[in-house]
């Protein structure tokens, strides 16, 4: 009697909490999947062409930095401007470019941390534009307002981890060698 009661209890109670939790699951789908579709409304080349008409929007942009310089009040960061991969991290065909940007870190940060080359994702506002100096020619710059920047290190930055072969272990199998993960079957 005991029993039947406990499971009259139970698998409602399971049934409900399953439903919930898969309800909420899809809420935060939704709302990341429009939370992306949002930032990619916007391409680079949009906001190139008329940057003014973009101020206050967020924009996700990536690319090369190709200098960064301290000044009184901010740090501003010249970013040759990449394609974004699905993880939203710059590619390396530097041919691949629609141009340059500029973005501003409003708190300080030390442009050493930032040297030539350094791949970067942008999260930002777009702030307008600004004209300087390129080579002999004025270029015009989107101007993007950081809110999260993210340094992207190189594969040739990357240390290699070598797994020395242990011999028989728990972890040994007839495809693999000790501690290592691959595969998994």
């Amino acid at each position: 009697m005991y029993r039947e009661l406990t499971l009259c209890y139970t698998v409602p109670m399971l049934a409900t909490l399953l439903s919930i939790f898969i309800s909420l699951v899809s809420l935060a789908g939704c709302a990341s999947m429009q939370e992306a579709e949002d930032r990619q409304a916007l391409t680079f080349l949009q906001v190139k062409a008329t940057p003014d008409s973009f101020k206050g929007q967020t924009v996700v942009f990536g690319g090369k930095v190709l200098s960064a310089r301290r000044q009184k009040d901010s740090t501003r960061i010249e970013i040759l401007q990449l394609p974004l991969d699905r993880s939203s991290r710059p590619g390396s065909d530097l041919t691949q470019s629609q141009g340059r940007f500029l973005a501003l870190q409003q708190e300080f940060l030390d442009p050493a941390t930032l040297p030539p080359g350094t791949r970067v994702t942008v999260t930002g506002e777009v702030s307008g534009s600004v004209s300087l100096p390129l080579d002999e020619t004025d270029y015009t710059y989107p101007l993007i307002t950081i809110k999260r920047v993210q340094v992207w290190a190189g594969a040739e930055d990357m240390p290699r981890v070598i797994h020395p072969y242990m011999g028989p272990s728990p972890y040994w199998g007839p495809y693999w060698g000790s501690y290592r993960r691959w595969p998994y079957w």
